[in-house]
């Protein structure tokens, strides 16, 4: 193990203590942009992806893979990778990671299959799933906990402009050069990423783990079988056989919490860490958040490209007062954070979301003026300010710096695991709402990938994506409740 000096956030390599922790958080924050960036990026190009590898059919679970089998292949390691993080330090796992997912990049844009580009889509959530729990194990780290909050705002701002540079750019480069740019763009980032990483990211302590095998077998076994279970359960009608992975996955990941709490030596998940209510109540929050914001875009994209005919690009610049009023209120609200109860930010944060949520499911009609679609994505903005930052800083706050690795690492796959859960969900009631206002729509003529529908089909396709966007707005009302049941933190009520 590395010789250390101690810090009072935890201690870092003996010649890597920076003066200020800052330099190093930017660094991450490229690659922690470029994973958002990736899956936004790719709902925008959908109806393109699906026309030029998938023109032959009308079942949009075909080209939903491309996200899903990325969210599966990020959600089921994250886990591990925390704990690798906090074994062999967050800084050579950050860039094994993002090296893995730069070169996947390559591959994608290189695909001419779907089943090709699924498969590297795969790749490049392993190389996620290494990344993401180091950015946030660093911020716990080396940030003193009454100064997490600014810190975790400018994470939560990186989510927000995203949501904008993802589809616009997604937009723009499907509109000039293809699709496949969406992924090319990424191999300059991600070099431009590297080399910072390498120079400004600290060597901090590392932690002797002794890894719990039977616990990343189980996890990921069941992980695994509930994910998969889940998405591939329309495709084929929910079958017996389908019920029966999805149970099983169940009655895995009931063994292995079991597990966990019966090993003696270091449990790949410290349950303890449940004992803090407001870690338990932040896990809950960020899976409705996760899942909102996964499934929210599919429907919404489509309509906007599908029933009213916009390019990629036009249907970006909708979302451009929410990226922008994110950006800039999300680091105002982390400031904010470090000084009040995360409620009075959570609560209206995800509560405007949800509101606006259900404005968006009212507009989505063939008659609404385009205009008035960027109302709802302003008032999202607002939300979202009050979102990721303060619930990842209400997770981490508690930390030592030992279960850094470990928390981040549940973290993130609560919340991947409701990105999956949405992606499934949302794939099938869209599904289901066609076929109800459509019937037939999936197996008669036409095309879901090419250009603006026929007239005649414009008003239907509209309300079944209308009523698409009723689920994740009833999943994030429950976050909201769950928000509620927070205490106020301890460094606050000290005071």
């Amino acid at each position: 193990m590395a010789e250390t000096i101690g810090t009072s956030t935890g201690a870092y390599a003996v010649g890597h203590k920076p003066k200020s922790p800052w330099p190093a958080l930017w660094a991450l924050v490229i690659g922690f942009f470029m994973i958002l960036v990736d899956t936004t990026i790719v709902s925008v190009a959908n109806p393109a992806i699906k026309a030029a590898l998938d023109p032959s059919t009308n079942n949009l679970d075909n080209v939903v893979w491309v996200t899903s089998a990325y969210l599966l292949a990020y959600a089921v390691p994250l886990l591990i990778t925390g704990r690798l993080g906090d074994r062999f330090g967050p800084k050579n796992m950050y860039l094994i990671g993002l090296t893995i997912f730069t070169l996947a990049s390559l591959g994608c844009g290189l695909s001419g299959s779907l089943e090709m580009l699924i498969a590297f889509r795969a790749v490049q959530g392993l190389g996620a799933a290494l990344m993401t729990p180091q950015t946030m194990a660093v911020i716990t780290r080396t940030f003193p906990a009454e100064r997490r909050g600014a810190a975790m705002g400018l994470w939560g701002a990186t989510a927000g402009v995203a949501t904008l540079v993802g589809p616009l750019a997604g937009g723009l480069l499907v509109d000039a050069l293809g699709w496949e740019w969406i992924f090319f763009i990424n191999l300059p980032v991600g070099v431009i990423g590297f080399v910072l990483a390498w120079i400004l990211v600290p060597r901090l302590k590392t932690h002797e783990h002794r890894f719990d095998m039977v616990g990343v077998v189980l996890s990921a076994l069941g992980l695994f079988l509930i994910v998969f279970g889940l998405q591939e359960g329309q495709h084929y009608d929910w079958a017996g056989w389908i019920w029966a992975m999805i149970a099983a996955g169940i009655v895995v990941m009931a063994v292995f919490i079991w597990q966990q709490a019966k090993t003696r030596s270091e449990p790949l998940v410290p349950l303890g860490l449940f004992r803090d209510r407001n870690f338990s109540v932040a896990n809950f929050g960020i899976a409705t958040v996760g899942f909102t914001v996964t499934s929210m875009s599919l429907p919404m994209m489509f309509f906007y490209q599908l029933a009213r005919g916009l390019t990629p690009t036009e249907a970006a610049l909708l979302l451009i007062p929410m990226a922008v009023l994110s950006g800039v209120l999300a680091p105002i609200a982390g400031r904010i954070l470090d000084r009040v109860d995360p409620r009075v930010l959570l609560v209206p944060g995800l509560g405007l979301t949800t509101v606006a949520l259900i404005w968006y499911g009212l507009l989505m009609n063939p008659d609404t003026p385009i205009w008035m679609f960027l109302l709802p994505s302003a008032l999202m903005g607002i939300g979202q300010a009050g979102m990721w930052g303060p619930l990842a800083t209400t997770a981490t706050r508690n930390l030592e710096p030992r279960q850094a690795g470990a928390g981040a690492g549940i973290y993130n796959t609560t919340r991947t695991i409701g990105s999956v859960l949405g992606s499934a969900a949302i794939a099938a009631l869209m599904q289901g709402r066609l076929e109800a206002n459509l019937p037939g729509a999936a197996s008669q003529g036409g095309d879901f990938g090419a250009g603006k529908l026929p007239d005649f089909v414009v008003a239907g396709f509209s309300s079944a994506m209308a009523q698409s966007m009723i689920l994740p707005a009833a999943v994030l009302l429950v976050g909201v409740i769950g928000v509620l049941f927070m205490q106020r933190p301890a460094h606050l009520v000290k005071r």
